[in-house]
């Protein structure tokens, strides 16, 4: 399993094309979960862990890959389920997120599927804000539950969104309090670390939770008369979102003659010269890793500056 992942160029095929591939595994019992294989190093067996002191109790130790000391979190323990038993069945699969690579502690790995964003649902609402889910699927009529890694993430290392005052211009807090940022993204704690980030600058953000709803709302502004790319100062977009991925919207958006010059800025935890690669295929604006406020500052003043001076 740890040549699981293709190419760069071979995996950027489906750039635009509304489509993703998971990686499905089990915790324990026989629920399927799954995470986008985009994120995924490589998968193992789960090898010989050294105690890390004083680290959060979802932390079972530390391993070292390729020759980089890194956490293995206990995936089920986070998500508030019971601990995976430590023996021959049981994997790690190693992740990176938001430039920083650790490893989950699973049980089972199953394998990788192909599918359509279309085919990813949000998870139901029954299932309330504190659930570890960001989306759901069917796989051969089985309910296959979608990892919200960046809430599992942040329960470990909390995220900052407070933008120092060193950064903040404040000369051009009064022109953003005009200025309106569609935000689409399908993680809570995605929303609310930038939405503060943004507020801090004085904009006026509108949020949601997935492409096909920003889609059906940037349409319905244009069918209204409106001009949306003046209406917007920009649009920052999540890559993975059910039902219509950030890829597809950029797309979309650049395909639809009223709406192209809209300014974009994919906004993810997908790291390197792969989303490097995408950004410029599908023609985003900009590229940032999340959970980094002041990267994400730097580029919104900069947007209201150009507002300012065209």
């Amino acid at each position: 399993m740890a040549s699981i992942l293709d190419s760069v160029d071979q995996r950027t095929k489906l750039v635009g094309q509304n489509r993703l591939e998971l990686l499905t595994f089990r915790l324990r019992g026989s629920q399927l979960f799954a995470i986008n294989v985009f994120k995924v190093q490589e998968v193992q067996q789960l090898p010989k862990l050294n105690i890390l002191p004083q680290s959060d109790p979802v932390v079972v130790g530390v391993t070292t890959v390729r020759g980089s000391t890194i956490p293995v979190i206990d995936l089920s323990s986070a998500i508030g389920r019971s601990p995976i038993s430590q023996d021959e069945s049981a994997n790690i699969i190693v992740t990176e997120y938001n430039r920083s690579v650790q490893a989950f502690l699973v049980g089972g790995v199953d394998r990788i599927v192909n599918l359509n964003w279309e085919d990813i649902l949000p998870p139901p609402a029954a299932s309330g804000r504190s659930h570890f889910l960001t989306a759901i699927t069917r796989l051969e009529e089985k309910i296959v539950e979608i990892i919200d890694v960046e809430k599992v993430l942040s329960q470990v290392v909390p995220f900052e969104s407070n933008i120092s005052e060193d950064l903040l211009d404040s000369t051009l807090y009064e022109h953003a309090q005009n200025m309106e940022v569609l935000l689409v993204d399908d993680s809570n704690v995605a929303i609310e670390q930038a939405k503060g980030a943004l507020q801090q600058l004085g904009l006026k953000v509108i949020v949601e939770t997935d492409g096909m709803k920003a889609w059906n709302r940037l349409k319905s502004w244009r069918d209204e008369g409106l001009d949306v790319p003046n209406k917007l100062l920009m649009v920052i977009t999540d890559a993975e979102m059910p039902e219509m991925d950030g890829y597809r919207l950029t797309t979309e958006i650049r395909k639809d003659p009223a709406l192209k010059d809209l300014f974009v800025v994919l906004h993810t935890s997908l790291s390197g010269s792969f989303n490097k690669a995408m950004v410029e295929k599908v023609g985003c604006d900009g590229f940032l890793s999340k959970f980094q406020p002041e990267a994400l500052a730097e580029v919104v003043q900069n947007r209201i500056r150009d507002r300012i001076n065209s």
